[in-house]
């Protein structure tokens, strides 16, 4: 669907059914058709990471969230690859019918109940490939399972038990970068999920090893581009955002 024009003929089926949708939803290129339907102008969506910025390009008028696993504006919800489809659907079971029904699907899935719509598609532990050396292994799970604790270059070569060299030398070969910016981007994913878990800023930068409120919005700004304050807002508040959008509707009214 990303790669070119979207089919009359489908365009022509889907926006049929989204007239008659209580709630219109799509998965990863999915938000391909809807964008080409006109449906998501001016509005907040989400695609696979791969397609975001050929959705951008495409389709200007789509406010893009390149880093979301799930976006709701209104009625129209998207969500990029298969799996954040899957947390999408349990969303949407818990919001019609309650919790315990959406955790007995999860569990007979195997999955997670749900990830948070506004949690990345990437994260440290993802985009980070497994290590090659032995050494760098056992340093990049500590991080990783306590991004709060002492991880300077010396602390962390120390456990490795070797030079502080060495093991940048390593950083540099196997993950094309410095101990500390991997340390870094390891603690602001903590960050990040403890704002969208409810914390405030301080608590945040204190519990993800950033330290302080200063530091928290430097890094945020530096990677992401907008506050810890903004990240929360936008999306912590995924789904409960716009709910007036769906009331009203009438019995007839289906979902697509």
């Amino acid at each position: 669907l990303a790669a070119g024009p979207v089919d009359d003929e489908l365009l022509s089926a889907a926006g049929a059914l989204a007239e008659r949708a209580t709630r219109v939803a799509s998965v990863c290129t999915g938000a391909f058709v809807l964008a080409a339907l006109g449906l998501l102008d001016g509005r907040r969506a989400t695609t696979h990471w791969r397609h975001v910025r050929t959705l951008a390009r495409l389709h200007p008028r789509v406010r893009v969230e390149p880093d979301a696993l799930h976006v709701r504006d209104g009625r129209y919800l998207t969500s990029a690859g298969i799996s954040a489809g899957i947390d999408l659907t349990l969303a949407l079971v818990e919001e019609d019918h309650g919790p315990d029904i959406a955790r007995e699907i999860a569990r007979e899935l195997v999955v997670f109940m749900q990830r948070p719509g506004g949690q990345s598609q990437f994260s440290t532990a993802v985009t980070t490939p497994p290590p090659r050396s032995r050494v760098l292994r056992p340093v990049i799970a500590a991080v990783l399972s306590d991004p709060a604790g002492d991880h300077t270059l010396p602390a962390m070569a120390r456990a490795a038990a070797v030079s502080p060299r060495q093991l940048t030398r390593l950083f540099r070969n196997e993950l094309d970068t410095t101990p500390a910016r991997w340390v870094e981007c390891a603690r602001l994913d903590r960050a990040r999920q403890l704002l969208l878990d409810g914390h405030g800023v301080t608590s945040a930068a204190l519990h993800s090893g950033l330290g302080s409120d200063e530091t928290l919005r430097r890094v945020f700004a530096r990677h992401l581009g907008i506050t810890p304050s903004e990240y929360r807002r936008r999306f912590a508040t995924t789904w409960a955002e716009n709910t007036a959008d769906r009331t009203g509707a009438g019995p007839d009214r289906r979902q697509f």
